[in-house]
């Protein structure tokens, strides 16, 4: 056997190993690489704009030499979200999947014990199917939503308060029966009128649900998911005041804004990669709330209070949460009856 002829085929011994094996990019530049998907758009001034945000925020913090990520967003179709996320998972190439929206939960009981040495994400639930390599995430909105019904109770001058809700589930649920029960907590006289118009994104039928309020004496409007772009505009054109949550709305809902609960879904996801970066891929569940500034109020800089009237709310605002985090206000009293369940 010549040298020349020995020398390749001991290379291509050593290469044999190697076949079929994708090695993480992150062991070789180490970058931490997500891939998120989302079921509506990353300006919806709502659910999916809030991890979006919080991304690139975790981007802006580490360095994109540092921290990249991938974001699919207008998945509102689970089986489309599914293709993406079983592409993503078994790539090899990506530190941390996440799936934003409670309706994906499914694909990623599925998907993680297929891919156990992927990392996923998903919210907003607490159930992480006892994997693993699945973190859940969720968020307290009740807190926020009790904050922004005292707050609105306080204002109203009419004593009636439109509430324009989704679905009836996680945690648009929680953040109306927490506004509900800060209205009442303020003024129990006041009357909430709450219609869920089951979708998230139906802009029409949530801009029918606002005028329907507005036309039974409502002053105050609030709602949850991307389909409030229908309420605030209502709120604007009738010059009624606009509380809101899961992002800051103050720009489109200008003098109407008031106070907007805002995710801050950053504060997992430090977590979650330091987490991964010890080799915890999962098993762990997480909640937002004001205590762990997950849950941060915000006021509008566009409102057409009075400098008066955005006094009281800061002093309502700082004091029921204190109140909150020190664990003095019953959030959500009525849920100890099963009418307080039910669809209003």
């Amino acid at each position: 056997m010549n040298k020349r002829f020995f020398l390749i085929a001991c290379a291509l011994v050593l290469l044999i190993p190697l076949a079929g094996v994708a090695p993480r990019a992150t062991a070789q530049d180490d970058v931490f690489r997500v891939a998120a998907v989302a079921p509506s758009a990353t300006n919806d001034l709502a659910f999916s704009q809030s991890m979006y945000d919080a991304l690139l925020l975790v981007q802006e913090e580490m360095g994109e030499d540092k921290f990249q990520f991938d974001f699919q967003d207008g998945t509102f179709v689970v089986d489309d979200a599914a293709v993406a996320l079983r592409e993503w998972a078994a790539s090899g190439d990506y530190d941390l999947v996440v799936a934003h929206g409670s309706q994906y939960g499914a694909i990623i009981e599925e998907l993680a014990p297929e891919f156990p040495e992927v990392s996923f994400a998903w919210g907003t639930d607490v159930n992480t199917f006892g994997l693993d390599n699945v973190f859940a995430y969720s968020a307290a909105s009740e807190q926020g939503g009790y904050i922004n019904g005292a707050v609105a109770a306080g204002l109203s001058e009419s004593g009636v308060i439109g509430v324009i809700g989704p679905i009836e589930v996680g945690d648009a649920k929680l953040y109306v029966d927490g506004f509900k029960a800060g209205v009442a907590a303020t003024n129990p006289d006041a009357r909430v009128l709450v219609t869920y118009i089951g979708s998230f994104s139906d802009v029409p039928l949530a801009t029918e649900a606002a005028e329907t309020h507005r036309a039974n004496g409502a002053d105050i409007l609030t709602g949850s998911a991307q389909m409030v772009v229908g309420p605030i505009a209502v709120a604007k054109e009738n010059e009624l005041l606009w509380f809101g949550t899961q992002s800051n709305q103050a720009e489109i809902s200008e003098k109407a804004g008031v106070l907007f609960q805002v995710y801050h879904w950053e504060v997992v996801l430090r977590d979650i990669i330091q987490k991964i970066g010890e080799g915890t891929l999962g098993g762990e569940s997480y909640t937002l709330t004001l205590e762990n500034e997950g849950l941060v109020m915000e006021y509008s800089d566009l409102t057409g209070l009075s400098e008066e009237q955005m006094a009281t709310v800061t002093e309502t605002v700082d004091a029921l949460t204190e109140q909150i985090n020190a664990g003095e206000v019953e959030l959500l009293p009525m849920e100890a009856t099963p009418e307080a369940t039910a669809s209003s």
